[in-house]
């Protein structure tokens, strides 16, 4: 099954981001084939991170939310919010 995590980054925390990335995007090669896409949102400038956009499969929403949970940008305090949601593909190629 899919899912979405949508990640809101906590306003004047750009450097709890970029110091915990590496780590971050070990975590995130761990999960193998099972993640489909995944990079971070950008604010108006279309540069500036503030937030994260991953979809990935998981055996229920009980294990994806529980798999988002250890981030190690959740770790580090960097979300306001984490949204964890079955997600369908219904259009476009690449999934």
């Amino acid at each position: 099954m899919l899912f979405i995590a949508h990640c809101t980054d906590k306003a004047d925390h750009l450097q709890v981001r970029l110091d915990t990335r590496p780590d971050h995007l070990e975590f995130l090669k761990a999960k193998g084939d099972a993640l489909k896409v995944g990079g971070p949102t950008l604010g108006v400038d279309g540069e500036t991170p503030n937030g994260s956009l991953l979809i990935f499969e998981d055996a229920n929403l009980e294990t994806a939310k529980a798999w988002a949970a250890k981030d190690p940008y959740t770790a580090a305090g960097l979300f306001e919010s984490v949204i964890v949601q079955p997600w369908k593909h219904v259009i476009g190629g690449g999934l």
